[in-house]
């Protein structure tokens, strides 16, 4: 008899750990107009959403250079983080939508050949917040990402302020100019040449085509109040090769007197240090989305 009431009190105190789950669904497809491609993204489903009727917020979690929609989970664990966060209390249980970028940078190409922008704000979003229970208002959908994933929440935030109340941008790939002029040729092409222009050096680099999309001139060239309309999270390690052009989006914020949290921790640019950050990322998402 004891040994079975002592199983009975294990079973009640490991079950809510099980129950509090939530669901994954990796590499659906969605048909796009706007792009030549079909694109895939994942989701994240809190435990309860088979259960009930209500609606959720949204966190729309961007990916970094060469990874693709099934980064997050599979390296990132953001579903086991996100379930011990909501089981926890430390945030909301939310709808999180991870699309593939490809090596997009998450904006469109100077040639107008690759609009992935255009199909995320006009395609995607309004298909995902039909197709999930979500509530589509902007204090309830937020963006977040790593690397690339961050110069895009970056980004598409600026871009779009009346969209997003919240980003979070882990080591962000922002970059100053002189560091996009004096950058390796090598290392250029690799990473823009497919999205700002083939064959650029020196200054020629510094496009309108990049100062629309980069950060460190969106600061500067988006109206402040609309900027100050978004909760901004700016997180990047010391050792992280990309310390430069998060420091200095933080001083421009600072001298703009944009509010935003802006951190640098122990790290590099690795999963353990986004797997720890995006933990406190989704705390400071869920102070928007908890009332």
């Amino acid at each position: 008899m004891k040994t079975l009431l002592f199983a009975l009190l294990c079973f009640a105190f490991v079950a809510p750990s099980f129950a509090q789950k939530g669901k994954v669904i990796e590499s659906l497809t969605f048909n796009s107009k706007i792009v030549s491609y079909p694109l895939k993204y994942s989701v994240y489903l809190p435990s309860d959403y088979q259960t009930s009727q209500r609606n959720y917020p949204v966190l729309y979690l961007l990916h970094g250079f060469s990874d693709d929609e099934t980064g997050w989970i599979q390296f990132g664990e953001v579903n086991e983080i996100a379930d011990k966060g909501i089981a926890e209390g430390a945030f909301p249980a939310c709808i999180i939508i991870i699309p593939d970028g490809k090596v997009s940078w998450y904006c469109n190409s100077a040639d107008g050949k690759d609009r992935w922008e255009d199909m995320f704000i006009k395609e995607l979003i309004p298909f995902v917040e039909k197709e999930y229970r979500i509530r589509a208002k902007k204090e309830f959908r937020a963006i977040a990402g790593l690397s690339m994933g961050g110069y895009g929440a970056l980004g598409l935030s600026m871009r779009n302020p009346d969209l997003f109340s919240t980003c979070v941008a882990l080591s962000s790939g922002t970059f100053s100019d002189e560091e996009i002029t004096t950058q390796p040729d090598k290392q250029y092409d690799m990473f823009f040449k497919n999205i700002y222009g083939n064959n650029l050096k020196g200054e020629a680099r510094i496009t309108e085509a990049w100062k629309s999309n980069s950060p460190l001139h969106l600061v500067e060239t988006v109206p402040v109040e609309k900027l100050k309309g978004i909760r901004f999270y700016i997180d990047c390690g010391d050792d992280d090769f990309l310390y430069m052009g998060n420091s200095l989006l933080h001083i421009e914020m600072r001298k703009l007197n944009i509010p935003h949290e802006y951190r640098v921790r122990n790290g590099s640019h690795e999963w353990s240090y986004w797997r720890t950050g995006i933990y406190d990322g989704l705390k400071f998402i869920g102070e928007r989305f908890h009332r």
